[in-house]
């Protein structure tokens, strides 16, 4: 999908993100749902690793379970604890981090482990053992400039190592990464470095909640220096964050996630991508969460105006279409004269000529008005959504089809109660 949350049939969290052959590869944790003896009521319950591409940051693959907790020869089969991973690549082989509990005799906590692939993909193949010298969770890998490869993770504190050139065990001592709040949690750190600065990410609850802080460096191990916030905590009260940082196509991005398909039980969580930008001395201004998200959406696809760039001051509502199957998406519901909403990035063919479709409902009857943002605004279609209870596909031929990358605005013309579920044009 090409809006927030970015995968919309299950849950994802922890995202790590990285670009690999020209493609963005998504390595999120997994939440599901406890059952009776599988895992903890009301705690977070994760026992494998997918794995999703995408060449656009609009269309998403998955390419299924990569490692699970029944796959690693050293892993607690019953812990259901497999928290946020990573993945790196180096010399044609990618490298897969997850932290997970050991077998009864292990090591107590957590422990870091490894399993490695011939594309990003996999499949990847669990070593027999953990990592020696690391206990804690949140792994993140990166190679410097002068191919050094370094470990961080977290155990109340952010810590951090030289791996060696196998990737596969550690080749200094820990050191405790200094330069951040002493009060509060601090967990996932995540590490990336732009001219000549290295930048240290990291959740911190300074309150009740997590945010995204982060600090700076001209050293992969520090001393850092806290430099800010990144993103504030959570309108919704999602108790946790995690967050990524990539650059793709000569944009940076952040990746993060929210409870947005899980409203009521924060510890199924979804993971989503804003943009991200720098001012001239290098700090990050802080990312402002949207639903529109990042990429650019086919027209031909089905536009979900619910994850909407703005909307009017009233009138205008989104829902779960389904409370019972949150995984159905929203719907955004119109209900007073002139209300709008506006979707930002949808990509035009060089089409002439077509027909706009219009997934509906309405109750009392009512009348849509679709045109480009303009000053004035083209309209492309008015379209009657017709008096029922069941939703149905209204089509209309359109007044004109706009090219490039344009800008949508759905408004209701006159009274009425209309619900919509997604727009598309053919």
């Amino acid at each position: 999908m090409a809006q927030n949350p970015l995968i919309q049939n299950q849950f994802t969290a922890d995202p790590s993100v990285r670009v690999f052959n020209g493609k963005i590869y998504l390595y999120p944790s997994h939440d599901i749902p406890a059952t009776p003896g599988h895992g903890r009521a009301g705690w977070f319950c994760m026992q494998d690793y997918h794995v999703f591409s995408s060449p656009n940051l609009t269309d998403w693959t998955d390419h299924g379970v990569i490692v699970s907790q029944n796959t690693v020869p050293w892993a607690d089969s019953a812990a259901y604890s497999m928290w946020a991973p990573d993945c790196i690549e180096r010399g044609g082989k990618y490298y897969f981090y997850f932290p997970a509990p050991a077998k009864s005799g292990g090591p107590k906590g957590f422990s870091v482990g490894v399993a490695i692939a011939n594309e990003p993909y996999g499949p990847f193949i669990p070593q027999p053992l953990p990592i020696a010298g690391i206990h804690g969770i949140d792994p993140n890998v990166q190679i410097d400039k002068d191919g050094q490869a370094y470990i961080y993770w977290a155990q109340g504190n952010l810590y951090g190592a030289k791996l060696k050139a196998n990737m596969l065990e550690l080749a200094s001592e820990p050191v405790k990464l200094e330069g951040f709040p002493d009060k509060g949690l601090k967990e996932g750190p995540y590490l990336f470095e732009r001219k000549g600065i290295y930048y240290m990410t990291y959740p911190h609850v300074a309150d009740k909640i997590e945010r995204l802080e982060y600090a700076m460096s001209d050293s992969p191990l520090g001393p850092f220096k806290y430099a800010g916030v990144l993103m504030d905590e959570s309108l919704s009260g999602c108790w946790t964050n995690h967050q990524s940082v990539i650059e793709f196509k000569n944009q940076w991005y952040l990746f993060y996630h929210n409870d947005d398909l899980s409203p009521n039980f924060d510890k199924n969580r979804s993971v989503r991508a804003d943009s991200l930008f720098f001012n001239e001395d290098g700090t990050i201004r802080k990312v402002i969460p949207t639903l529109r998200g990042v990429g650019v959406t086919a027209s031909s696809k089905k536009i979900q105006i619910d994850r909407f760039s703005a909307k009017s001051a009233d009138g205008v509502g989104v829902e779960f279409l389904d409370t019972l199957n949150k995984f159905r998406g929203w719907k955004t519901i119109f209900n007073k004269t002139n209300s709008w909403i506006k979707y930002n990035g949808v990509f035009f063919g060089k089409k002439t000529a077509g027909r706009v479709n219009v997934n509906a409902c309405s109750a009392t009857g009512g009348t849509l008005l679709i045109s480009t943002e303009d000053k004035p605004g083209k309209v492309i279609a008015k379209l009657v959504i017709p008096k029922g209870n069941n939703w149905s596909v209204v089509k209309k031929a359109v007044s004109f089809m706009p090219g490039g990358v344009r800008n949508l605005v759905v408004q209701l013309k006159g009274s009425g109660h209309v619900e919509v579920d997604w727009i598309s044009f053919e």
